[in-house]
C-alpha cells in the first residue's frame, strides 16, 4: 500500500499551499520601458458591416433568396464594404510612413515608435 507522505506529515512545507505573507518583490532588471515598441500584437481582425450584413440575410431569408428583391440590402452593404476598404487602405498607409494623424485612435507599432522619438527618456 502505498502512503501519502503530506498527509503523515502536515507540519512539512507545501509549495502548492497559499502563502500566508506577502511575497516580497526581488527586482531583477530595472524597472524602464523600452524606446521601442514590437509590432507583434498589429494584426487585428474586425468584423466590419455587420449590421448591414445581417439584414442582408433577413431579407434572404424572407425572399427565399431572390436577389433581385434585395437590391437595396446588397448595395448597402456593398457600400459600406467600400468604404471600410478604402478608410484600411489609408490607414494601412499612413501607418508605413509612419505618420502621425491627431486623434487617431489606434496606431501601428511604426506610428508608435514615432511618437516616442519625439519624448525622449529623462
Amino acid at each position: 500500500m502505498r502512503l501519502n507522505l503530506p498527509f503523515l506529515a502536515p507540519n512539512r512545507k507545501n509549495a502548492r499551499r497559499y502563502q500566508r505573507e506577502p511575497v516580497p518583490f526581488q527586482m531583477l532588471l530595472p524597472l524602464a520601458l523600452k524606446k521601442t515598441v514590437s509590432g507583434k500584437g498589429d494584426i487585428t481582425k474586425e468584423a466590419v458591416c455587420m449590421q448591414e450584413m445581417a439584414v442582408l440575410f433577413a431579407c434572404f431569408k424572407k425572399s427565399e433568396f431572390d436577389q433581385t428583391q434585395c437590391l437595396k440590402e446588397v448595395t448597402s452593404f456593398q457600400n459600406c464594404y467600400k468604404e471600410y476598404s478604402q478608410r484600411a487602405k489609408v490607414q494601412r498607409e499612413m501607418g508605413k510612413k509612419g505618420i502621425l494623424v491627431p486623434g487617431e485612435n489606434k496606431m501601428t507599432h511604426k506610428q508608435l515608435n514615432q511618437l516616442l522619438k519625439g519624448f525622449p527618456a529623462l
